[in-house]
Order: C-alpha cells, then sequence, then structure tokens
C-alpha cells in the first residue's frame, strides 16, 4: 500500500471518528452500561446490620490495633497536673521555626473567639464570663504563666485545668500553638509595660 493510500485511509478514519463523536451524544439522564458491577459498587452492610462474613456477625467494626485516624496525632496525656508538667518538658512547639507573623495573625484569632471570653483581650482575666460572675481564670500575664513552659501551655490548653474546660475540639492542634505563641506575646508586651502603665 502507498503512502498516498494509507495518508487517505487514516484521513477518512479520523473524519469518521470526529463527526461520530459530534452526531452520537450521550444520554446523560441514562446511566452507563456496566460489564463489572460488582467492581464499582461494592455490597455495603447497613449500619447495626449483621455480617456473615465475620465470625462474631458484628458489621460495625473497630479499627485495627494501633491504627491512629488522619489528622488526629494521639497525645499520651491526661489531664492531670503531673501530666501537664511532664507535657512541658517533652512537647516543643512545632510552628516554632515557621513564618511566625502568619502563625500570630491565626493565634490572635483564635485567642480572641476560644480564650478571650474568660481571659480578657489582654490575658488578664477580665473577659466577659467572670463580668457575669464565673470565676475569673488566672492572668495569663501573671508570673506562673509566664514560668510554664510552652508544652505545659498546651497541655492546658487541650486539656484544661481547674475551671477551665479542654479545648481540643473547639482548636485545631496547629491552632493551639499558634494560640501559645500569642500568649507569650501578650506576656512579652505585659512585661515591657512600665509600673506606671500597668
Amino acid at each position: 500500500m502507498s503512502v498516498r493510500v494509507r495518508n487517505l485511509v487514516l484521513m477518512v478514519l479520523l473524519t469518521a471518528m470526529t463527526g461520530t463523536v459530534f452526531l452520537a451524544r450521550r444520554d446523560y439522564s441514562k446511566k452507563n452500561v456496566e460489564f463489572m458491577p460488582g467492581m464499582v459498587e461494592p455490597a455495603a452492610y447497613e449500619t447495626q446490620a449483621a455480617a456473615v462474613v465475620y465470625v462474631d456477625g458484628n458489621a460495625a467494626r473497630a479499627p485495627s490495633r494501633g491504627t491512629i485516624a488522619r489528622g488526629f496525632d494521639p497525645l499520651p496525656y491526661t489531664r492531670s497536673a503531673e501530666d501537664a508538667l511532664r507535657a512541658g518538658f517533652e512537647l516543643r512547639n512545632p510552628l516554632a521555626l515557621v513564618d511566625s507573623a502568619d502563625n500570630l495573625a491565626r493565634g490572635a484569632v483564635v485567642y480572641k473567639n476560644v480564650c478571650s471570653p474568660c481571659h480578657g483581650p489582654g490575658g488578664a482575666g477580665d473577659g466577659l464570663i467572670p463580668q457575669r460572675g464565673f470565676p475569673p481564670p488566672p492572668p495569663l500575664t501573671a508570673p506562673h504563666a509566664n514560668s510554664m513552659k510552652d508544652g505545659q501551655l498546651f497541655h492546658v490548653i487541650t486539656f484544661g485545668q481547674g475551671n477551665m474546660p479542654p479545648f481540643a475540639a473547639q482548636a485545631a492542634r496547629d491552632d493551639r500553638w499558634r494560640v501559645v505563641m500569642f500568649i507569650r506575646r501578650l506576656q512579652t508586651a505585659a512585661i515591657a509595660m512600665t509600673p506606671a502603665q500597668q
């Protein structure tokens, strides 16, 4: 077959395929033909249904031992003063070396939304909730709070302490570290104030 005839045949095939694409429109109201539907739609069990493939007959399976949900790294601590001290020695702020301007800005937003109702805008413990009669929290700018390590502050935010509830559900882990950074900024600003301004 000559090159000319082969090119002519290929041109006719290309024209036919292009015409088929424009002429044969798909009907989107109908489902495509499935040759192996079991591969597309697996047989899922209903919630709380019995499953014949498992020995115990329970379809609701517990996660395998040692698995960790994505985005939920475990914290091997409890809500105790001893674990708070231990966290102060063991935990380090992973965001300390990252661009701090963005982290401080985000920490300020999270602090305003989550912490300032009790601790107040400057961390003095004069938020709206203590003004309504709830016992005021200790000031975040007090010497005791200044001496706490970052990991200990993170533990207190995560697990709570005294009247303070845990805030792990309200603020993501990185946001809690950003709040620690923002609290350090509040403490630095309070130390820089002269006694006449306090």
